[in-house]
């Protein structure tokens, strides 16, 4: 199996990239990585392996790049390079930490959308009170989204989390205002419809503030108020523990507590980091699209890694294929 990397993407490449795709291999026997990058600048991480293969790329697509325009542009970018590959068959699947839009583009215009797919869909996997984590889709492939294309997302959803995540027969909610059904507006009431229909085991309507608490194993909703909700969750567990760590380093008393919990409280930190379950796939292509945290160290890319290898191991896409080819029979 051959996956892809682009080592230029995010706020620590090249370097914990290279290091996370090297952690990869050294714990896969089964992969081989081709690496896209400037060579250069990732020669000081580099280790001769016999199963990596490093691909000298003259550009690179910038944070603030337009991404429609980027792909088109430079198409000696490790993002381009790295998804041609995989359009080519020369691999699997694909791994970048960079542009969000970028790679969107690339996998929507390069690595192209399985048939029968209406929109991608972009979906992280996040944590939960358990530790089980949640399926969230989408989270910004799409600002709008049609109640068909939202059954499509929980079909997508659904068997990502029983092949990769193996949870058997998995729960699927629909994020709405209220648990009632006929709750919400007219994008929520219509997919409630669809979703009963769909191959899936519907549970019915979910809250937001249940998320954590494990509600469903996978949640659909538009990608607007998907990233909104993603945001909302990372940017309130950084503040939570910013605040602890306030707490904690205030007076002599507390910094003596703080050292008789340090290793409690670094787990719960773990336990809440998202990027510990792998990055988010963009679900709906016709091969495994993987885009990693942009400020992945080696560990999340290497977990990334791990998603990428998973999803090819188990035809994730293909059976998305099938699944949506058999409802659209029936």
């Amino acid at each position: 199996m051959i996956i892809a990397v682009d080592a230029m993407g995010g706020d620590n490449a090249p370097g914990e990239i290279v290091k996370g795709a090297l952690q990869s291999l050294h714990a896969f026997e089964d992969i081989t990585i081709h690496i896209f990058g400037d060579e250069q600048k990732m020669a000081p991480f580099l280790e001769s392996h016999e199963r990596l293969k490093v691909i000298h790329c003259s550009q690179v697509i910038e944070p603030d790049d337009e991404p429609v325009r980027a792909i088109r542009k430079k198409k000696d970018a490790s993002m381009v390079r790295m998804a041609q590959t995989v359009k080519d068959g020369e691999a699997q699947a694909c791994v970048s930490a960079g542009n969000t839009g970028a790679l969107m583009s690339a996998g929507l215009f390069i690595v192209g959308r399985l048939e029968g797919i209406q929109r991608p869909a972009l979906a992280p996997t996040l944590p939960t009170i358990d530790g089980s984590g949640f399926v969230l889709l989408d989270v910004g492939a799409n600002s709008d989204s049609k109640p068909a294309q939202l059954a499509q997302f929980a079909v997508m959803g659904s068997v990502y989390a029983e092949k990769v995540r193996g949870i058997k027969k998995p729960r699927v909610g629909l994020l709405n205002i209220g648990t009632e059904e006929g709750k919400g507006n007219e994008l929520t009431k219509q997919a409630f419809d669809y979703l009963q229909k769909a191959p899936v085991h519907f549970i019915g309507n979910v809250e937001s503030r249940d998320l954590l608490n494990g509600a469903a194993d996978v949640v659909v909703t538009d990608g607007f108020t998907g990233n909104m909700v993603l945001k909302t969750i990372e940017g309130t567990a950084m503040n939570v523990f910013a605040m602890i760590k306030d707490v904690f380093m205030s007076s002599f008393k507390t910094k003596l507590a703080a050292g008789l919990v340090k290793d409690d409280l670094k787990g719960l930190k773990q336990k809440m980091d998202y990027s510990e379950y792998g990055g988010a796939g963009l679900f709906g292509l016709n091969h495994p699209v993987i885009k990693a945290h942009g400020s992945s160290n080696a560990n999340a890319f290497f977990n990334a890694v791990r998603q990428a290898r998973t999803m090819v191991e188990y035809r994730v896409c293909e059976t998305i294929r099938e699944t949506i080819g058999e409802e659209e029979e029936s």
